[in-house]
């Protein structure tokens, strides 16, 4: 190790760079297995989840996940390098090889002693952050001699960000029939929580819901702008499962269609703004059920791109990283109040 990250405090030096993902499959044989390890200790049945391994075998049973974040650690190596800063940067999954446990033993068999971590998942929440920072703890407890790893905060406000998902959705507003982009509704959409675990987000809760309506208005404000049209926005949620009895974020973007195009709503783009990439809940909820349901209602209807590598998005990521102190999350914070008690 080289040179490490350049930062004010001599006693805080980062010596790598950990991408920590949820995972996916890489094949159909790899799909039920996958779909364990999502849902272990919920007592769903292996038929359940066959039947919800269909939408990856739409796919031929992989997942792009793993794709996108091979092309985000290639995005982030450059531009590191273009930075001037000479770290390895590590990929480590939740649910799917490369196994966070393994990444972290080879992280301290190469000798990395701190690594700042980048969790693919943008927003406030259990799922969405505090898990992961326990998936953390766990991996670093089981493996002698593991560096400290410190997660970055929640990013999806960084202007690298919103800005990469003003241009994707103006782009895709220019794919509509020139006499509807005007009027056209931008539909932002989220993966659904249970509501619940967005009343326990955040320091003080409700952060997962609160933050997306943050970021939505920023992405509305910038089209806005550069468009020279103010256009109604609003927030949907997509991917719900769970007990139906167990109540969850919404409106469903499928419903919520329906109920525009009642309202004579003639032409949407669907944001997805809740995610970095194009992933198995964009490629399957957005692209194929909402987009039918869009089409069968009669919506002229474009599914703007999610962040991926644009170069303001992979800076925003590097600069979040350079914080110093990385910014830590207080005790109880996104923690289930059933463990609070």
């Amino acid at each position: 190790m080289t040179n490490p990250y350049p930062v004010p405090d001599a006693d805080v030096a980062y010596d790598a760079l950990l991408v920590l993902s949820f995972g996916g499959p890489e094949g159909p044989d790899d799909v039920v297995p996958f779909l364990e390890n999502v849902t272990r200790g919920r007592g769903i049945p292996k038929e359940r989840l066959a039947e919800v391994g269909q939408h990856y075998f739409l796919f031929g049973g992989r997942s792009p996940i793993n794709d996108q974040n091979k092309a985000l650690i290639a995005a982030l190596e450059s531009d590191l390098a273009a930075a001037g800063i000479d770290v390895p940067v590590y990929w480590g999954n939740r649910n799917w090889a490369p196994y966070l446990v393994d990444t972290v033993r080879q992280m301290a068999a190469d000798g990395r002693k701190r690594v700042a971590c980048i969790a693919t998942s943008g927003y406030s929440s259990w799922s969405s952050c505090r898990q992961y920072r326990e998936n953390i703890e766990a991996a670093v407890a089981e493996v002698p001699g593991a560096p400290r790893i410190d997660k970055i905060r929640w990013f999806a406000a960084h202007p690298g960000f919103v800005d990469a998902n003003v241009d994707r959705t103006i782009a895709a507003i220019d794919e509509l029939p020139e006499d509807l982009r005007a009027d056209a509704r931008l539909v932002f959409v989220t993966h659904s929580i249970p509501t619940a675990m967005n009343d326990e987000s955040g320091p003080d809760g409700g952060a997962y819901l609160a933050q997306h309506l943050e970021v939505s208005a920023a992405v509305a404000a910038g089209v806005a702008a550069r468009t020279g049209h103010e256009r109604a926005h609003e927030l949907v949620f997509c991917s719900r499962s769970g007990s139906p009895r167990t109540p969850w974020l919404e409106p469903d973007v499928n419903d919520r269609l329906e109920e525009l195009a009642g309202d004579g709503v003639r032409a949407v783009v669907l944001v997805p703004v809740g995610f970095v990439s194009d992933h198995m809940e964009v490629v399957y909820d957005l692209d194929t059920e909402a987009l039918a349901t869009a089409d069968k209602l009669g919506i002229e209807a474009r599914r703007a791109g999610t962040a991926g590598v644009d170069p303001r998005f992979v800076a925003a990521l590097r600069e979040l990283a350079l914080e110093r102190p990385i910014p830590s999350c207080p005790d109880g914070c996104c923690l289930p109040r059933a463990a609070a008690r």
